[in-house]
């Protein structure tokens, strides 16, 4: 669990994280008769169709809530009609009985038809755990009464969903409380969506994924005076050694940054006593047999004040600025995974450059010049525009790993939080086939993605009087222009811009948008937008082959405001993008 063993030290405040017992839930889908079950919660999931009445009588015509009713002597028909229960989606009614084989029977509605997407049955997922953890359950079965209902080929994904929905569902952050509470719900079988050894992969697939949105979730949670740079290159260093057999990792200190010129992000990191950690982990199949290789990059500021230009307002909401490193906790979500999944054919680097924006005596300056990594130098005309500065250097590092593909995660701008919302992150690139592949991985994860417009054009309030660029420009367009200032980045990494066709990747997450890439290589970016996440850039190869890139701003869907928490947003949708590559 993230800031755990991690964070020995005694941080400001007196804080260490409470050491919790990670989540124990077994999934298996089984063929038998639901009336046959026996255990604590009996989840029965239904649709309006699925509660018509045979005429003239009060028996369901559903085969499945008939042999159910039958068995409670007609309680469920009773109380079904009671309750004014519909099967309309987000209804819920929860009976308790003794002697029946079940002690509770939770009637779930799914509305006029299946569910048909990953989201919905995530959504369901997640309220068979709330059914649960009221009942304090120890065993559930989660029953599909219409199993026709869910199209052939969808099936596999909405069994996943539906049992990541329940962990995730399950999963409360109590690393902070003085009393924290007891999980008692271990076992959960599944009916009417499949069985056998195709959905038995599946379910665990599910299950290692879940673990990584969870560590994703506890990253982002954890407080500024917690997870500090270092904790977090700790936190990346526990993946490589746990997963030892396909990570390596690499740990970049602050003079090690300056002997490669990462003023761009030193000069961010600069105003901070928490010392920054560039974080390069390496993930290489077993076996050998490379034939793709993919890096993602994340925004890792772990507090942004905002500088001299300091966040003011409750707008600005500097309370929550922790989330800032949403998009390397989804990096490091993804990386904890695969490190689980271990998929053959693809290598994968995951890059952090973590600091602090903070002010002092020591700190950039409004006015102030950076030199990037790749020699360019950067006007800096808002210090609170500092998240693309720290991911220009971790893009030009990127860049010369000799990968095929490199997306980027950040919580980059609030232009694409107020474009997108609070549930759909942005994405920018040139790339037709990489937003293509993105739009198929979040289909099977459920997290929502929008495509935003490439325009040169805004790139003229971006010139600088004095040096290369500015690092902010006009307000409006503000996730555009972003995107454009990381594509200045590559245009002039030195070493490769003339041997490559770099096609790039951004995703904004709703905070902040500043990821970009090279116009000169054609349809080199693609860029989608969702609530409260950070998601990858793509960045290019080395040698002579095709490269792609996209940009992600997860700003809006990374944080919930509903539910005060984290969500995990983009850690999913990476793991299939790798996954798809890996196939």
């Amino acid at each position: 669990m993230a800031c755990t063993a991690a964070a020995v030290t005694t941080a400001l405040g007196l804080t260490k994280p409470n050491a919790v017992e990670p989540l124990q839930v077994t999934f298996a889908a089984i063929d038998i008769q639901p009336s046959d079950w026996k255990g604590d919660v009996l989840a029965v999931l239904v649709t309006e169709k699925d509660l018509l009445r045979s005429p003239g009588s009060s028996t369901f015509e559903n085969a499945v809530l008939q042999r159910l009713d039958s068995q409670l002597v007609g309680l469920l028909s009773e109380a079904s009609a009671e309750e004014d229960f519909a099967g309309r989606s987000g209804q819920s009614v929860v009976l308790r009985f003794q002697g029946k084989g079940f002690k509770r029977l939770g009637l779930i509605g799914l509305g006029r038809d299946a569910p048909s997407t990953a989201t919905a049955c995530r959504n369901i997922g997640e309220s068979v755990a709330s059914i649960a953890k009221s009942a304090r359950a120890g065993s559930a079965a989660v029953v599909l009464v219409s199993p026709g209902g869910i199209q052939e080929e969808f099936k596999l994904n909405a069994t996943a969903a539906i049992a990541s929905g329940i962990v995730l569902g399950l999963h409360e952050d109590n690393r902070y409380r003085s009393e924290s509470k007891k999980m008692h719900l271990k076992q959960v079988v599944l009916i009417g969506l499949g069985y056998g050894p195709e959905v038995d992969q599946k379910l665990k697939l599910a299950d290692h994924i879940s673990s990584g949105v969870i560590f994703g979730k506890d990253l982002v949670n954890s407080p500024a005076n917690v997870l500090t740079p270092v904790v977090l290159a700790e936190e990346a260093s526990n993946i490589a050694s746990t997963y030892s057999d396909v990570f390596t990792a690499t740990i970049l200190d602050e003079e090690r940054c300056r002997e490669l010129k990462m003023g761009s992000y030193l000069g961010v990191a600069a105003a901070s006593a928490n010392p920054p950690r560039f974080i390069h982990l390496c993930y290489k199949p077993p076996g050998g047999n490379i034939k793709r290789k993919l890096a993602i990059v994340g925004k890792g500021l772990t507090f942004d004040s905002g500088g001299y230009n300091i966040k003011v307002g409750p707008i600005c909401t500097i309370e929550l600025m922790k989330w800032d490193m949403g998009g390397s906790a989804a990096v490091f979500g993804a990386a904890k995974a695969l490190g689980q999944i271990k998929p053959p054919g693809v290598e994968v680097h995951f890059i952090v450059a973590a600091c602090e924006n903070m002010i002092s005596g020591t700190g950039m300056r409004p006015g102030d010049i950076v030199t990037a990594s790749n020699g360019k130098t950067i006007e800096v005309n808002n210090t609170d525009a500092e998240g693309r500065l720290t991911l220009a250097d971790a893009l030009v590092y990127a860049c010369k790993q000799g990968v095929d593909k490199i997306v980027d995660l950040a919580t980059l701008t609030d232009a694409c939080r107020v474009a997108l919302g609070p549930s759909i992150a942005g994405i920018l690139t040139q790339s037709d086939e990489l937003h293509e592949e993105v739009t198929a991985a979040s289909e099977v994860s459920g997290e929502k993605f929008w495509r935003l417009p490439f325009e040169e054009s805004y790139w003229e309030s971006m010139k600088s009087s004095v040096a290369d660029m500015l690092n902010t420009g006009a307000p409006q367009g503000g996730a555009i222009t972003a995107a454009l200032f990381l594509k200045q980045v590559f245009m002039c990494v030195k070493t490769f811009s003339l041997l490559c066709s770099l096609a790039y990747l951004h995703f904004d997450y709703g905070m902040k948008v500043e990821h970009c890439a090279a116009a000169t290589w054609p349809r080199a970016f693609n860029f989608s937008m969702r609530e409260n996440s950070h998601m990858p850039h793509v960045c290019c190869s080395l040698s002579m082959r095709r490269f792609i890139g996209c940009t992600s701003n997860i700003a809006g869907p990374v944080w919930s405001h509903k539910k005060r928490s984290a969500t995990g947003f983009g850690v999913a949708t990476m793991v299939e993008w790798v996954l798809k590559n890996s196939s």
